[in-house]
């Protein structure tokens, strides 16, 4: 009876397993990204601009004092856009302020591979230069825009996330048109 059992069950034990290994193909995150649509900045600011409707403005955590600091809270993406205003005068005047621009850029080199600089020129007459930075940096987008006489905005964007930059390509790209939206569409006050 012994035989006869484990004649009829070990073929099955058999049958039943297979080394055939499919491998999963890769897996690439869904990003659903919303609709481009602009309102304007309101507030106390010594600028106004659009901004993208899906962000949220916040003031500055870092530096309370500065009322015209403030950041874009992208919060279905975990990004920021860190805007900084100085008032161009005795204390900090343009050429200060734009090395100091310059340098905060400048310092991502270490892990860049690649940093381009565009210079300019908004529909409202304003200067403005921009950096995107290429590799895995903190920060891979900034600019400044300047009338080079009283304002000087600077923005960076920031993501506050572990993924890699490759995969955050398309919200780069995506928050990247809102800031030439902005750009486009600062106004700084007299």
């Amino acid at each position: 009876m012994r035989k006869l059992l484990f004649t009829l069950i070990f073929p099955i034990f058999l049958t039943g397993c297979e080394n055939t290994y499919l491998p999963k193909p890769k897996g690439y995150n869904r990003i659903d990204l919303p609709e481009h649509i602009y309102q304007e900045l309101n507030g106390d600011y010594a600028y106004t601009f659009d901004y993208s409707v899906h962000s949220k403005v916040e003031p500055d955590s870092f530096n309370l004092k500065e009322k015209n600091w403030i950041n874009l809270n992208y919060a279905d993406f975990d990004a920021k856009v860190h805007l900084t205003y100085k008032n161009i005068d005795g204390k900090a005047d343009f050429r200060s302020l734009s090395e100091d621009a310059f340098k905060l850029t400048a310092k991502h080199q270490i892990k860049a591979y690649g940093i381009e600089e565009s210079i300019l020129r908004t529909p409202n007459g304003y200067t403005g230069v921009v950096a995107e930075l290429k590799g895995e940096v903190p920060t891979q987008f900034q600019f400044f825009i300047t009338d080079s006489t009283e304002h000087f905005l600077r923005g960076a964007l920031y993501f506050q996330t572990a993924m890699k930059n490759d995969s955050l390509s398309p919200l780069i790209e995506y928050i990247k048109i809102d800031l030439a939206n902005l750009m486009n569409t600062v106004k700084f006050e007299d």
